[in-house]
């Protein structure tokens, strides 16, 4: 399982994902449907989850799908 560096508050979530190493990238994005099945499962308004986070994990790994293909 992938390890997460400790990311400076300047660094924009774009920035953070495509620093991640390919398996660290599909533990966050498991993670972040995890959450998102929490949220649902509790119907608690106070839960927060961003689509925009899957919109940005989902481009950087068609991104690296991509440029693995053109190799």
């Amino acid at each position: 399982m992938g390890q997460y560096a400790a990311f400076t508050s300047d660094s924009t979530l774009e920035e953070q994902v495509k620093s991640l190493a390919d398996e660290e990238l599909l533990d966050f994005w498991e993670e972040t449907q995890q959450l998102a099945r929490m949220a649902n499962q509790d119907d608690n308004p106070d839960a927060e989850y961003c689509p925009e986070y899957e919109r940005i994990i989902l481009q950087e790994l068609q991104f690296r799908t991509c440029c693995r293909g053109n190799i």
